[in-house]
């Protein structure tokens, strides 16, 4: 059973930048699609942003384009979420997720995935 563990979140003034990382255990990655989510107090938890197994595809929310950026090392079993440019909407807790599309696909969806993480709180204020 592929287990995610994410870490990096905290407080961040607006403007700042916060990397999150993502640490899987019990399963190659590189066999999943992997992504990041967020909750925001009060709202539905939404896709941020997916890269496929290829590491060809990527995929990001509107609202987060030009700022986020996603990325992955197989060999190390983690994810990341680079976050610039940071907006006091942006706070939420984020996940990261995974789905078994299978080795070298180049398929990714941020409507959403089968594993997800605990979660890790970012929270943008002055």
């Amino acid at each position: 059973q592929l287990q995610l563990v994410e870490s990096g979140g905290g407080l961040v003034q607006p403007g700042g930048s916060l990397r999150l990382s993502c640490a899987a255990s019990g399963s190659p990655l590189d066999f999943y699609a992997i992504g990041w989510f967020r909750q925001a107090p009060g709202k539905e938890r939404e896709g941020v942003s997916c890269v496929s197994p290829s590491g060809t595809v990527t995929n990001y929310a509107d609202s987060v384009k030009g700022r986020f950026t996603i990325s992955r090392d197989n060999a190390k079993n983690t994810m990341y979420l680079q976050m610039n440019s940071l907006k006091p909407e942006d706070t939420a807790v984020y996940y990261c997720a995974a789905d078994p599309v299978g080795y070298g696909s180049t398929w990714c969806g941020i409507g959403g995935m089968r594993y997800y993480g605990k979660g890790t709180l970012v929270t943008v204020s002055s």
